[in-house]
Formats: structure tokens, C-alpha cells, sequence
């Protein structure tokens, strides 16, 4: 393992296109676990200018059965959109949350899925998918989170409050940031680059209002980076295109599921494929890669590591994992043979085991679909695979 080096993450506000998409698809799997807890969703969105798309299959017990909604279940599913662009900020010519066309084309699930997937007599229940799923964690932040993607998130979560709260009067939803770090000795000492691109209104469409953004973004940059740690002026890129008044779904389509790795590690660690938002937690998709991100994270929590990735793997319509594996990059203080053995002593990874364990089974979903689904506070139902809590086991088995 290299021990100097520089390493770069990106982030992307809640105003981006995709994640427009993919706060519009938890919203549809938040409104249906919140009625049917045993709901099953998969929702794609697409967003382009005054156009939002659904699409999917779905079961529910009183919102969609027997291949027929319930009433008044496709005018709370266009609310639950509407609101969700409200929220974000939305309010634009090109795309604004009142006005956008809406189309829905979820409908029923599959029978062959669930054929495959659901439990039935001494049938547990299966996995939704095949796939690979990875968990990471590090200690180079408080939040066991690669460094390059806190400093990321946190830039842009600071813009979008002064947006909301009305700090600054000149930011519109959509911004992207990217955070390029120096490591020695495997440890981040400096930033040596960053980037902030940030829709703006026209009042800034000027030189005047062009350094009044920049000086805005730099006091952003300098209040969260350690001391010491901004580059120099030449180092700093605040739109570096130039103006940015069109932005959102009117400047680029959004599709859910296409910042997957803004979604997890900033590219720090391997990432399987697939997307998290907009399925429940029967696909090993998103809750396999919840407890893995769990697993290793109580890992390096215990002092096990340093560092330490871990991977599923599943197939459709089978309850238990088909491989464990567990690498803890050369910083480990233990045999990684021996963490694979006891892991699944502590929490039964079949996607029940990691349902139960974990309670997915909750509308929780909508607050993971910016700034990232790794690295946040556990707090009450909400980021549950963030706790710590099998530290004392972990210490306990070694």
C-alpha cells in the first residue's frame, strides 16, 4: 500500500439531476413502507425539463393489488413527488414543482420474482438479486469515512443550508464539489486541489457577482478544512465554465441511480454495481451493502484495523450469502480468516437477518439519497448500519 499519494472524491448536491431521481424514488419507497412494511419497490426515475418519469414494479398491500391501485393512490404517489421537488428548492421556469408534467408507470411486481424471493413454508425468504455488494470504512474522519468525500459532502451540505435558511440569496439547487487531498504516510495532511461548481441566479451573471461567489465559496472551504489545509488561490476552481444560471433537470436529464459512488466512497473502495435508491430492503442491492458498510465500519471501530473492506455475495431467490470476504489492507491487528468466522456469528446476513437486525423495514429511506448513505449520525430508526454497536463483541472475540 502506497503511503504517499494524492486521491480525489466528488459530491453532488441535492439539486443534481440524479439526485433529483433519487430523492424522488426513496419518497416512493418511503410512501410505501409507511403503509405496508413488507412492501416491495424498485422505482426508477427519470427527470429532464418540466418532465418527471416513473417507472418500476411494485406490491403494496393497500395502495396497489391484484394488479389495480387502490383509490386515491396515484394522486398521493404525484404529491409525493411534487412535494419532494418543493423541498429540494425547484421553482424554475425549466423545472419547476407545480407546473412539471408527471408520469407514472410503476405496476405489479413480477410473479417469477417473487416466486423466488419471498418466504413460504420452510422456504426462507430469498435474496432479490444476485450481485457483489461491498462495505468500507477507514479512520481518516470521526465518521470512519475516506476524507476526500467528507470534505466533499460537507462543502456542498453547507451551501445547501445557507440556501435554505436563506443566508445567501444567490444559490440555486444544483452544485457539484470535488476535494483532491495529499496523504503521507497514509494519512490526509493538505488539500491540494478543489473544485465547486454551483448554479447561481442572474443577479450573479457578472463579474461582480462571479466574485462575490467565489469569495462566498472560499469562506465555505475555508470554515470546513482543517487549518492549514486550503491550496493555494490557483488551486481553487469555483465554475470554472463560467456562468452556471441553467442547471437541475433542465440542463441535464437525472436518472436515479447513476452516483452510485458519490453514493458510497468516493472511489476510495470497490463498489458492486448497483444503485440503492428507489428499492426496499429485500434487494441485497441496498441492504447488503448497509451491513457490509456495518460490518466494516465496527470493524475498524473496535481497533481491529486501520482499514477494512468487506464483501457479499448473493443470488437470487437464496437466503444465505454465497461468500464472505474481509480485507483489512495490511493495517489489520488480527487474522482476517478469523473475522470472517465470527462476523456471521454476530449478525445473520440473510436479507431478513439484515432486515431484522438493522429495522429496514421503515420508511427511512429519503434522507440517504444526498450527501451519501455512509458516514451520517445514527440517530434513532435513521442510518442504523452506522452504529457501533458490536465494538464490545468484536473485542470480546479476539
Amino acid at each position: 500500500m502506497r503511503s504517499s499519494y494524492l486521491f480525489t472524491s466528488e459530491s453532488v448536491s441535492e439539486g443534481h439531476p440524479d439526485k433529483v431521481s433519487d430523492q424522488i424514488s426513496d419518497a416512493i419507497v418511503d410512501l410505501f413502507l409507511g403503509k405496508d412494511p413488507e412492501a416491495r419497490i424498485a422505482c426508477e426515475t427519470l427527470t429532464t425539463t418540466q418532465l418527471v418519469v416513473l417507472a418500476g414494479e411494485i406490491r403494496c398491500k393497500g395502495v396497489y393489488e391484484d394488479g389495480r391501485w387502490a383509490d386515491g393512490a396515484l394522486e398521493e404517489i404525484e404529491a409525493t413527488v411534487r412535494a419532494t421537488v418543493k423541498k429540494i428548492g425547484y421553482e424554475q421556469d425549466g423545472f419547476h414543482w407545480e407546473t412539471f408534467r408527471f408520469e407514472n408507470n410503476l405496476h405489479g411486481q413480477s410473479a417469477h420474482i417473487a416466486q423466488g424471493v419471498d418466504a413460504s413454508g420452510n422456504k426462507d425468504e430469498g435474496a432479490g438479486d444476485q450481485g457483489i455488494m461491498f462495505g468500507y470504512a477507514c479512520d481518516e474522519t470521526p465518521g470512519l469515512m475516506p476524507a476526500t468525500l467528507y470534505y466533499s459532502h460537507k462543502i456542498l451540505e453547507k451551501m445547501a443550508s445557507d440556501r435554505h435558511n436563506k443566508v445567501v440569496d444567490f444559490l440555486e439547487p444544483d452544485a457539484k464539489s470535488q476535494v483532491t487531498l495529499a496523504f503521507e504516510n497514509g494519512k490526509p495532511v493538505r488539500a491540494t486541489a478543489l473544485v465547486v461548481s454551483t448554479q447561481h441566479s442572474a443577479a450573479l451573471s457578472n463579474s461582480e457577482g462571479q466574485a462575490r461567489l467565489r469569495d462566498y465559496a472560499l469562506g465555505v472551504m475555508a470554515d470546513l478544512l482543517p487549518e492549514g489545509w486550503l491550496p493555494t488561490d490557483e488551486s481553487i476552481y469555483i465554475n470554472p465554465t463560467g456562468l452556471f444560471e441553467i442547471g437541475g433537470p433542465d440542463g441535464d436529464a437525472g436518472l436515479t441511480g447513476r452516483k452510485i459512488i458519490v453514493d458510497t466512497y468516493g472511489g476510495a473502495a470497490p463498489h458492486g454495481g448497483g444503485a440503492f435508491s428507489g428499492k426496499d430492503p429485500t434487494k441485497v442491492d441496498r441492504s447488503a451493502a448497509y451491513v457490509s458498510r456495518y460490518l466494516a465500519k465496527n470493524v475498524v471501530a473496535a481497533g481491529l484495523a486501520q482499514r477494512c473492506t468487506i464483501q457479499l455475495s448473493y443470488a437470487i431467490g437464496i437466503a444465505e450469502p454465497l461468500s464472505l470476504y474481509v480485507n483489512t489492507h495490511g493495517t489489520g491487528t488480527v487474522d482476517e480468516a478469523r473475522i470472517e468466522a465470527v462476523l456471521p456469528q454476530l449478525v445473520r446476513l440473510t436479507p431478513r437477518g439484515i432486515r431484522t437486525h438493522l429495522s429496514l423495514n421503515k420508511p427511512i429511506y429519503q434522507p440517504t439519497a444526498a450527501y451519501g448513505h455512509f458516514g451520517r449520525v445514527a440517530n434513532g430508526d435513521f442510518f442504523t448500519w452506522e452504529k457501533t454497536d458490536l465494538v464490545d463483541a468484536l473485542k470480546q472475540a479476539f
